[in-house]
């Protein structure tokens, strides 16, 4: 391959390219350490330079209020599927859930092994098509937390506006919009992402949450899984990914450098409109999402006369791999075609991507 595909994978996803290049230049010897940035010492002074910066550069572009911790943990966003009931949970008291798709599926299995659930609104019903509208979601004001998921990778959708919970926390997964638009910090008790599709390679999971909600968990909790032992120890406890959280700081220093949230958010907004534009101004193409709730991170669509066929879709991404055009395979729970449209996919490649469907299109008309 003489040049860089168009990846639009969902995760591990794409990364800017000048991040690439400042980690090839670091892999071998960091900042004439004599070393590589993957054979440094998690308590050296290099290191602690790297998660200085990473911390940094997180709470300016988010606007991360002091009441909040910012740390880097193992585990992916599945741990954390366990670590904030174990943590969070009151007794005698439930936890109000939004369920919107496979992840929170997955993460509502976990938390029920650690406390009951309220289903405050599901869409569950509707394939997960859409969101649920503020008049359908019933919150209770002694919930232990409100539980969900920001993004929903799988099925394409996503929150244009958070629930008001009050004085009740709000955790949200951001596994997948993280740093994609500006979002009001304060307004959550524990925000998590896996960094695997805007934030950086696979092994690190950012956590930002309210410190004092640390103090809930039961101190016979297994060591690693309290967050209270992270905070104290600045995310230290044990070796942790370094070489994730260098990738992270230079992501993040990335965002900062081309304009942070807002412009990310216009770029990315922009993107998905000339997607949507695409499948919506053709009958070959169908995106079976409700537009007021369509993601601008994944695009998930179908290829084919009449909503779709799956030999015309195989031929979609077979051919589209060819032409320089990768990941646009749809989840395997739900078929179809997806593209992935992070912060670090430029305009070009969903452009390619657009000229690519046209050319199909008029090919396969049949």
């Amino acid at each position: 391959m003489s040049k860089r595909v168009y990846n639009f994978s969902a995760g591990p996803a794409a990364l800017p390219e000048e991040v690439l290049k400042e980690a090839q230049k670091d892999l071998l010897n960091f900042r004439d350490s004599g070393m590589s940035v993957m054979e440094m010492s998690h308590r050296s002074k290099d290191f602690e330079s790297v998660l200085a910066r990473a911390e940094a550069s997180i709470r300016r572009l988010l606007n991360v209020p002091e009441t909040h911790a910012i740390l880097f943990l193992q585990g992916g966003a599945s741990m954390q599927f366990s670590m904030v009931p174990m943590n969070l949970k009151e007794q005698g008291k439930k936890v109000d859930f939004l369920q919107t798709g496979m992840w929170t599926q997955k993460a509502g299995k976990e938390i029920k092994k650690e406390c009951e659930i309220n289903m405050v609104a599901s869409t569950e019903s509707e394939n997960f098509m859409r969101i649920p509208t503020p008049e359908e979601i019933r919150l209770n004001s002694d919930a232990s937390f409100v539980y969900m998921c920001s993004n929903n990778t799988i099925f394409g959708t996503q929150w244009k506006q958070f629930p008001e919970t009050g004085n009740v926390p709000l955790v949200a997964d951001m596994s997948s919009d993280i740093l994609s638009r500006p979002i009001d910090v304060s307004k959550f008790g524990l925000i998590f992402a896996g960094a695997q599709k805007n934030l950086g390679p696979a092994g690190v999971t950012l956590v930002i949450m309210r410190k004092d909600l640390a103090e809930r968990a039961d101190k016979k909790l297994p060591t690693m899984l309290q967050y209270r032992t992270h905070i104290e120890n600045n995310s230290l406890y044990n070796t942790p990914p370094t070489f994730g959280i260098y990738i992270l700081a230079l992501v993040a220093e990335w965002v900062e450098k081309n304009g942070g949230l807002d412009a990310m958010y216009k770029r990315n907004v922009e993107k998905a409109k000339l997607l949507y534009d695409a499948i919506d101004g053709s009958d070959f193409y169908h995106s079976p999402v409700n537009k007021a709730d369509r993601s601008d991170m994944n695009v998930v669509f179908r290829a084919g006369l009449n909503g779709g066929n799956e030999d015309i879709e195989k031929k979609f991404d077979k051919e589209a791999t060819l032409a320089g055009l990768t990941n646009l395979k749809g989840h395997r729970s739900v078929g179809g075609l997806r593209a992935s449209i992070y912060n670090a996919v430029p305009m070009e490649a969903v452009q390619a991507l657009v000229d690519f469907m046209k050319k199909f299109e008029a090919e396969n008309r049949k």
